[in-house]
């Protein structure tokens, strides 16, 4: 398929979590999102109220995790971040799944975890992450089943922080792991307009990444490089 740079941007969650971040760091991170017209930032828990007002107006959503990046947190621990995330401004949460829970086949548990994420949320949108680079293939799908059940809105595939990242093969069966209504989110190792195509071709709705301005940066490259020709400027990809 063909993607043009505004499509693909309407699909990019910033992510700004790296834990040593610095305000002014901070600060740039959000004028990527901004100047390229993303979707959403998701940032750290602590850094949503001043985000939240840094980009009021702008037409940039504001997203948050929930239980980051282990998804070893208690249910109550993971609801109460919900509510005071909520209270700050975010407007979507992206909660990680507890692993050994799962791996350990206590799918009730990993589903009642989700579930109870999901009424806290009241209606605002809950992305599950799995860390699909610590689980098998017959994990990913029981993962999938539990997140759908639960009622939440999109699978996502990684934190970016547990090493491995997304592949294909692992985005193709979270499609065909869940009905039409849920979603899927790529992130970790998207990091190219390349990869980001292929992810968005495999299935994905969303996509997580820190280089923003790299993808769309070569998105727009293109397009230059075709008008310059003097060959039809579609401005996709």
């Amino acid at each position: 398929m063909t993607y043009s740079e505004a499509e693909i941007a309407a699909t990019i969650d910033h992510a700004i979590l790296k834990p040593k971040l610095t305000r002014s760091e901070v600060d740039a991170e959000l004028d990527v999102a901004v100047q390229w017209k993303v979707f959403s930032v998701c940032v750290r828990p602590s850094d949503i109220p001043y985000v939240a007002e840094r980009l009021a107006g702008t037409g940039v959503a504001v997203g948050t995790v929930i239980g980051f990046p282990h998804g070893t947190t208690s249910t109550a621990a993971k609801v109460a971040e919900v509510r005071q995330a909520l209270a700050d401004g975010a407007v979507e949460l992206d909660m990680v799944l507890n692993i050994g829970w799962l791996r350990s086949g206590f799918d009730d548990a990993v589903e009642a975890d989700i579930r109870a994420v999901v009424a806290a949320a009241d209606g605002h949108v809950v992305k599950v992450i799995f860390e699909t680079s610590y689980l098998d293939a017959d994990e990913i799908v029981r993962a999938c089943r539990a997140t759908e059940a639960a009622g939440a809105d999109f699978v996502k595939t990684s934190t970016g922080f547990g090493g491995g990242g997304a592949t294909l093969e692992d985005v193709r069966l979270m499609r065909a792991s869940v009905g039409p209504d849920v979603q899927v989110k790529s992130s970790g190792g998207v990091r190219s307009l390349e990869r980001a195509v292929a992810m968005l071709d495999a299935g994905c709705t969303r996509l997580g990444t820190s280089a923003t301005a790299t993808i769309l940066g070569e998105a727009r490259a293109i397009a230059e490089g075709r008008s310059a020709t003097g060959a039809v400027d579609d401005t996709s990809y």
